[in-house]
């Protein structure tokens, strides 16, 4: 994409600090390590990059659309006001002053935030999907007969696995009460329980708004489990450096036949155009022993530092970081 003007929008406390170099940067507990990777990199390829940090004002971006007069905005924000739900309403508000922005659409935010809402289309479009029910923080659901142990907890709108941990994973009644009562009470969010699918967990990146490109199919690996199997991409999982390390955990191109990858990669096109997304997305799914594939979630607008799964698996079809970005706001400069 030729130079333009780039407004970077970021969470108010996750505005990197000014004059950082890479070097600097320990990529182990830096919590503002995609905002990096994302203003330093625009910036170093001649982009002219402002950075707004925005929590709950809506003028703030006004006023910054109508002094710097971006070409287009790299969405960054992952909630508004510390409400997840609201990230759709401050893309509302770029459509309604007719700038252009990167990422995914209000309605797709939407309709991904809602776990068992996607769940919901992507079976009314006959995608297999593991069997689930929605335990309300306002009153108590009986676990379906036809939904048997071992079953998974989870937030039911929270992203980054919030509250996932080995203790999601429920092998009886008495302990999905008391997750369930973690997650309602604790949390204080509705929870989704569904069918804890043994097998491999796999990533899709795909990019695009009609014209689709899916990155190759990448895998989460625990080297050192004994089950791997039976494992989760919990907290600890994701952000826990000495977890990571006791489980072997990393994430590599997924070993697949061409003819599985192919059908895993046109699979989460499907999924992408069900939901309605656009802009880049990434397609979280489970694999059994036997090789049938189970839609688990879509994550709009997921990270993309430079060392994050969306970014390896472009760097393995030789799209550079540079390239990457520059292709997700040439994506979004024209939708």
């Amino acid at each position: 994409m030729k130079q333009s003007r780039v407004l970077v929008l970021v969470h108010r406390d996750l505005v990197p600090p000014d004059n950082v170099k890479p070097q600097e940067v320990d990529r182990d507990s830096t919590e503002w390590l995609t905002e990096f990777d994302v203003i330093y990199t625009l910036s170093k390829i001649g982009h002219e990059v402002k950075v707004l940090g925005v929590f709950s004002d809506l003028i703030e971006i006004k006023k910054a659309v109508d002094d710097f007069k971006p070409h287009v905005v790299f969405n960054l924000l992952e909630e508004f006001d510390g409400e997840v739900l609201f990230d759709q309403n401050v893309v509302s508000y770029l459509q309604l002053l007719r700038v252009p922005y990167t990422g995914c659409n209000p309605r797709g935010l939407m309709l991904c935030r809602d776990k068992a809402l996607s769940k919901k289309i992507i079976t009314y479009h006959r995608v297999k999907n593991p069997k689930f029910y929605v335990g309300a923080k306002s009153k108590r659901v009986k676990r379906p007969k036809h939904l048997d142990f071992p079953l998974i907890v989870k937030c039911n709108t929270e992203e980054a696995s919030l509250a996932i941990s080995q203790a999601s994973v429920v092998h009886n009644e008495e302990k999905l009460i008391e997750r369930l009562d973690y997650i309602n009470q604790k949390i204080g969010v509705d929870a989704i329980i569904e069918e804890f699918v043994e097998g491999r967990e796999l990533y899709v990146g795909i990019l695009g708004n009609n014209r689709l490109q899916a990155l190759p199919v990448w895998e989460i690996v625990y080297d050192n489990a004994q089950k791997p199997e039976k494992e989760i991409y919990s907290r600890n999982a994701k952000w826990n450096k000495r977890y990571r390390e006791r489980k072997g955990i990393g994430t590599k191109k997924a070993e697949l036949s061409p003819e599985k990858e192919h059908e895993i990669q046109e699979l989460c096109k499907r999924i992408y155009r069900a939901l309605g997304l656009n802009g880049y997305a990434r397609i979280d799914l489970r694999i059994s022993p036997d090789g049938t594939i189970y839609f688990l979630e879509a994550n709009p607008n997921p990270n993309i530092a430079w060392d994050d799964e969306f970014a390896l698996s472009a760097k393995h079809l030789k799209i550079s970081y540079e390239d990457l970005l520059n292709k997700i706001l040439s994506i979004g400069a024209n939708n």
